[in-house]
């Protein structure tokens, strides 16, 4: 696997202000944050050797990651003591503790855990490591003498039992070296479950010991896309690309969680997302016909098939995946599953006839509900997408609720169990900063305080209900991640957010609290050599029209104490000034900012188109989608901004089948020569530019005559088209006609036409 190295920063370099022989961290550095900390005067020291007593034998070797930790980095060893007086660390069973709950009481003399389970010491275990130098979290001895940990009660329990991450080793494949790394991540932050996606239409990664073709065959595939999915036309290298894990490397891993207490829940897709399977053994399909693993992402129509030889298969499969996996879930996928082969398979039809059903979906119903019961008699419970529910939910199924919440919302007023994972919060995969230098991902925009801010349970149920909601789990699909150092960008800091969101309770929850620790913590993750994003350093930057109809720029730094350089026209240096008010700009121009605190922020620029429209009154006849309203809704298309060529950023107003029709009010009479109308033409994301643009003028908001009517082809690639023409008139109407349903020959056919307008501009 090549490094990344198109990522616009490299490991972050933090001096830290610590000796080596003996130093205090923080008590409000902790995370995720705990249910409640007493901070209690004075520090407690852990020097030479530590002694441990313990009252439950299975509760010791839960606290043996942060003992070999300790060793490692400090040279601090510790060991069994049964003389409770002279230990220096008690542990001591609690009957009336929850499952993962923990007490820790630190004073000068001695450090006491109190736990029911080894979960909850391991858990204690953690929150010692974090109040330690973040050194002891690396894999060298760098800490030398002693440790003082300040004084201080915390109890605490997690508000889910249900806190996962997941990861695609489908698209791109990843060794179990890294696979143990993202473990460590997960138990590092008190989560629980990793689900462990090893099946889709790119590759098979499990090997199964009666169809060794699934790895022979399946697990390769000839190349892969170049560049982007909506990019037209799809460009491929011709790289022979593979990976799989053994069932020694699958028990290894399950076992290398086992001991931080992580639960590793397998995915074996079904019955969409079949290509790698079938391409190993074209008998489980509809057509029978021989296909390739495939080279590019999407939703494809060869799936499984509905034949009796299918479930013999599939059933197979899933009694050595059983046999690798403790798991009590397996996750069976049921998400995107055309049925187009099905419509034209005799067997599928036949099936049908036998069970009664009326529809294809019911059919899906059919097969999620028999691999269910196969899983049941083998004491499994299955996890699916959310399209499980369409045609019957399954009667033990827990749904992960991926489109939104609404998945989630069906379940639990069903009485089933149901996991929070929505692409606008929970997909770690979208970008997560504003800037054009960003690494290609998949689309959508989740900025770190989105994930922290995100509720999982729905005001739509009831409290009867809400308990029906496990938890929450953060996904990691790699179309576009290529290497382990780009999953850790993607991944961090967004993990530490969802931690708490999982972990701690609701009314404890602060976003400058958590950004104050998260600084902290990101030294930690130093250690690891994690190569997390930056961008919680970057100040928050906002724009407005102030009365002068001038273009006003606020920024918000991360830490009052920051230093903010910024310039006009060209990136700021030492010399230039030093943020302390709101800047305006006057004219077109770009303004430029750097934040300079513990780490060096991002270069951050705004450019300002002014026209006449800028900071005008502006009203739409549809209003844009919910996916993609603007930064200010209807404001945004004349907020002298535009939208670059990322449609997922708040400059861009997306309208699904649906007209852009704007009426903009200029405040009095103006000569006006030119409109210009941003649009945006990537139809391989199923966006297309209007096919027809209208511009009509108007001196009472009443009446108006029609000025321009360019019809399709119109030059369109995130630059506005502009017409001209002579008027005096207040204002102006600008109808820009979406394409509506997407012809034959494009991707998204028989789909309605996405439209995105950013910027209009009155000269």
């Amino acid at each position: 696997m090549k490094l990344l190295n198109k990522l616009p920063v490299t490991m972050v370099t933090i001096m830290l202000l610590l000796t080596l022989k003996t130093i205090a961290q923080n008590s409000g550095s902790l995370v995720p944050l705990p249910v409640s900390l007493t901070e209690k005067k004075g520090n407690s020291t852990l020097s030479g050797s530590v002694s441990i007593f313990c009252n439950e034998p299975s509760l010791f070797d839960a606290l043996q990651l942060f003992n070999s930790q300790l060793a490692l980095t400090s040279g601090i060893k510790s060991g069994k003591t049964a003389n409770q007086q002279q230990a220096d660390i008690i542990i001591l069973k609690q009957q009336d503790y929850k499952s993962e709950q923990y007490s820790l009481n630190i004073s000068p003399d001695k450090i006491v855990i109190k736990a029911a389970t080894p979960q909850g010491v391991f858990y204690a275990g953690q929150t010692l490591m974090q109040l330690c130098p973040p050194e002891i979290f690396g894999n060298k001895k760098s800490i030398m003498g002693k440790i003082e940990l300040p004084c201080m009660e915390i109890k605490d329990y997690p508000r889910f039992q249900y806190r996962g991450m997941h990861l695609d080793v489908c698209r791109h494949f990843f060794p179990k070296e890294f696979v143990m790394k993202y473990i460590d991540f997960i138990a590092m932050h008190k989560m629980n479950y990793f689900h462990f996606h090893l099946t889709d239409d790119q590759g098979w990664r499990i090997e199964i010991k009666k169809y060794p073709k699934l790895t022979e065959i399946g697990s390769k595939r000839k190349g892969t896309l170049i560049g982007s999915y909506s990019d037209v036309p799809h460009r491929f290298d011709t790289i022979a690309y593979g990976g799989y894990y053994t069932q020694d490397d699958i028990r290894q891993i399950v076992d290398y969680a086992a001991k931080r207490y992580v639960t590793v829940i397998p995915e074996i897709e079904m019955p969409g997302h079949a290509m790698a399977a079938i391409a190993a053994y074209p008998e489980l399909s509809c057509t029978k016909k021989q296909i390739d693993v495939s080279t590019i992402w999407g939703v494809f129509d060869d799936v499984f098939c509905n034949r009796e030889s299918t479930f013999e298969f599939m059933e197979n499969v899933l009694t050595e995946v059983i046999a690798l996996f403790p798991s009590p879930y397996i996750h069976i996928g049921g998400d995107e599953c055309p049925k187009v082969r099905w419509k034209e398979c005799p067997d599928c039809q036949n099936r049908m006839k036998e069970q009664g059903l009326k529809t294809e979906e019911e059919l899906q119903s059919y097969f999620i509900h028999r691999m269910e019961k196969f899983l049941n008699s083998k004491g499994k419970q299955i996890i699916g997408w959310d399209e499980i529910l369409e045609g019957g939910l399954a009667p033990n199924a827990t749904v992960m609720s991926w489109r939104g919440i609404d998945g989630a919302i069906a379940a639990a007023k069903e009485k089933h169990y149901a996991i929070m994972t929505p692409g606008t919060h929970c997909y770690l995969d979208h970008y997560q900063s504003l800037s054009l230098n960003e690494p290609i991902a998949i689309g959508g925009y989740t900025p770190l305080m989105k994930v922290y801010d995100f509720e999982p349970i729905p005001s739509e149920l009831t409290t009867d209900q809400q308990k029906y909601i496990l938890g929450a789990q953060g996904n990691i699909w790699t179309e576009y991640i290529l290497n382990e150092a780009h999953v850790e960008y993607m991944a961090f800091p967004r993990l530490c957010a969802l931690a708490e969101v999982n972990w701690t309770p609701r009314e404890r929850k602060n976003e400058a609290d958590f950004k104050k620790r998260l600084i902290h913590h990101l030294l930690r993750l130093k250690a690891m050599n994690v190569n997390f994003a930056k961008h919680v350093f970057d100040p928050e930057v906002t724009t407005s029209a102030n009365e002068k109809a001038e273009l006003e720029i606020t920024l918000t730094p991360m830490k009052a104490s920051d230093i903010i350089r910024y310039a006009i026209n060209h990136e700021p240096t030492d010399q230039d000034p030093i943020y302390t008010k709101p800047v305006t700009l006057t004219s077109a121009s770009t303004f430029y900012c750097r934040a300079q605190g513990e780490v060096q922020g991002s270069l951050l620029s705004v450019t300002f188109y002014k026209s006449a429209s800028f900071g005008a009154n502006i009203t739409l006849k549809h209003a844009a989608s919910d996916r993609y309203p603007g930064a200010k809704g209807a404001a945004t298309l004349v907020d002298g901004l535009k939208g670059g060529k990322r449609y997922d950023g708040q400059n861009w107003l997306g309208f699904s089948g649906d007209d852009m029709e704007a009426v903009i009010d200029l405040g009095s009479k103006k000569s006006i020569s030119e409109v210009a109308v941003g649009s945006m033409d990537i139809k391989g994301s199923w966006i297309h530019p209007p096919k027809r643009l209208q511009v009509y003028t108007s001196n009472d908001g009443i009446d108006y005559k029609i000025v321009s009517d360019a019809s399709a082809p119109l030059d369109f690639d995130g630059i506005a088209h502009s017409v001209t023409f002579k008027e005096e008139a207040r204002y102006v109407k600008v109808i820009a006609q979406n394409q509506g349903i997407i012809p034959d020959g494009f991707q998204g056919a028989g789909h309605k036409a996405w439209l995105f307008i950013d910027e209009i501009m009155v000269k």
